[in-house]
């Protein structure tokens, strides 16, 4: 990958990484899941049935916003259409999707994920879960793209997550918030005797607003 810009390597090392972190924080199984980044009109991608750890800088894949393989000669993950349906309609630099265990467990038992935690709101409100679809289908992306209506995350029944930011460190943290307030949902609804309390439209606002002037001034939100 001598020819490629520095901005491309660092861009893919920064991809590779994250994938990487996927794996080690029990967001995925093997080579399930995967992640990308847009550099402008160009989509960095990790290739399908590819271990991460194997990945270096020769691998580098990379498509345009139609799909069309530009750089690599490895193909592109399946997922592929869900990745490219968010850059065409979404502010999105970065996507994360992953089949983070306890999201999975949730998209099978309810519609939306109820509103359990203030993180909530940094997802932009109640998180959906889109209708079951193939993986890698056109379908499935549609479903996807209704779900993340005005949200940066959503579920994908008997699937996984799909999460989107201004930066790979972003949309893995919005995963890592997801499957979070899934385990914690889960956990407290399975106590017999016992049902959860839930945060009111009211209260989710309140802290949206308190989230936006969360953090170091210039540094991001954490």
């Amino acid at each position: 990958m001598t020819d490629q810009p520095d901005h491309l390597a660092a861009a893919w090392s920064d991809l590779v990484a994250t994938a990487r972190r996927t794996v080690a924080d029990g967001l995925v199984v093997g080579t399930s899941g995967n992640v990308s980044c847009r550099l402008k009109d160009l989509v960095l991608v990790t290739p399908t049935g590819v271990p991460y750890d194997r990945l270096g800088p020769g691998d580098l894949t990379a498509v345009d916003l139609q799909g069309q393989q530009i750089i690599g000669t490895l193909r592109p993950t399946s997922e592929l259409p869900m990745h490219l349906a968010v850059y065409r309609s979404t502010p999105a630099a970065a996507v994360v999707h992953t089949h983070a265990p306890y999201a999975t467990a949730v998209s099978t038992l309810v519609p939306q994920l109820p509103p359990v935690h203030y993180m909530t709101a940094a997802l932009g409100g109640p998180v959906r879960v889109a209708p079951y679809a193939l993986y890698g289908s056109d379908e499935l992306a549609a479903h996807m793209l209704d779900a993340l209506r005005d949200r940066t995350g959503c579920l994908l029944q008997n699937h996984g997550t799909m999460t989107y930011g201004d930066s790979l460190a972003e949309a893995l943290d919005r995963t890592a918030q997801l499957e979070w307030m899934c385990r914690v949902w889960l956990t407290a609804q399975s106590v017999p005797g016992h049902t959860p309390s839930l945060l009111s439209d009211g209260q989710l606002d309140e802290a949206a607003a308190r989230l936006r002037g969360y953090g170091q001034r210039g540094r991001g939100t954490h």
